[in-house]
């Protein structure tokens, strides 16, 4: 949760520093991933919090999982998928919106943002 990613990896390296010798493991595993762990500091600061969570798709699925069970058996595999649609489309219509969507068309265009703010050409 830190403002920028040098902050964030300063905290990352104090957290591996007091934890790496208990629990080794999984401080190897996070090392090996370090720099895609922070890649959200690339996009606009409004996106962040859609793409630190994971509960699009935690909602997504618990919602099928409910349904699937009332309807006690998958039927085939045609009816299977058609009720998976139906279902996902429906859902889809109580989730939140992303914050900031105009920024999506200059994430797209590849517009350079760091630490959550675009990053302005200098002019010659």
């Amino acid at each position: 949760m830190a403002a920028t990613k040098e902050d964030a990896f300063k905290a990352y390296d104090r957290f591996t520093e007091i934890y790496g010798a208990k629990y080794e493991k999984a401080c190897q595993c996070l090392e090996k991933d370090r720099e895609v762990l922070m890649c959200f500091y690339d996009f606009p600061a409004e996106h962040w919090k859609h793409i630190r969570t994971t509960n699009p798709i935690e909602s997504t699925f618990a919602t099928l999982r409910h349904r699937h069970r009332l309807t006690k058996g998958n039927g085939n595999r045609e009816s299977t998928l058609a009720m998976v649609y139906k279902l996902a489309t429906d859902a889809q219509k109580h989730w939140r919106k992303i914050s900031a969507a105009q920024l999506l068309d200059k994430v797209v265009a590849g517009v350079c943002f760091v630490d959550g703010i675009q990053v302005k050409e200098k002019v010659a």
